[in-house]
């Protein structure tokens, strides 16, 4: 191979691994626009059965704009942990959490609680 077809080559390959490398990145920077907002939920159970009246709702939230529990808006901190104290009625309770971005995706996980 000349030496000047072997300078080609190399200037293709490095171009190449370049536009990947930022490519890449981007990729990987953009994953969070991507997913949309994220909720986990830590406490209580889904589906568990509570004792108390009055119980307490703890999770965490990722990419988000707003968050709701019940339509009513909540606060997380800066690392997106959120803990609110909740009053069930007697029975089958049905407790929704829903989150936005800053591009309006909606996420909404639910709770099924039983208080007897």
């Amino acid at each position: 191979m000349s030496r000047r077809k072997l300078k080609l080559s190399v200037k293709i390959f490095l171009g190449s691994l370049f536009l990947f490398l930022i490519l890449g990145y981007s990729f990987y920077q953009s994953r969070s626009l991507i997913t949309g907002p994220l909720i986990t939920i830590n406490e209580p159970e889904n589906g568990s059965t509570v004792t108390r009246q009055l119980v307490t709702i703890a999770g965490a939230a990722k990419n988000i704009n707003k968050i709701t529990l019940d339509d009513r808006p909540i606060y997380v901190d800066e690392a997106g942990v959120f803990s609110e104290k909740l009053l069930l009625s007697e029975g089958y309770n049905i407790i929704k959490i829903s989150a936005w971005d800053k591009f309006s995706k909606k996420t909404e996980k639910t709770i099924e609680l039983v208080y007897r």
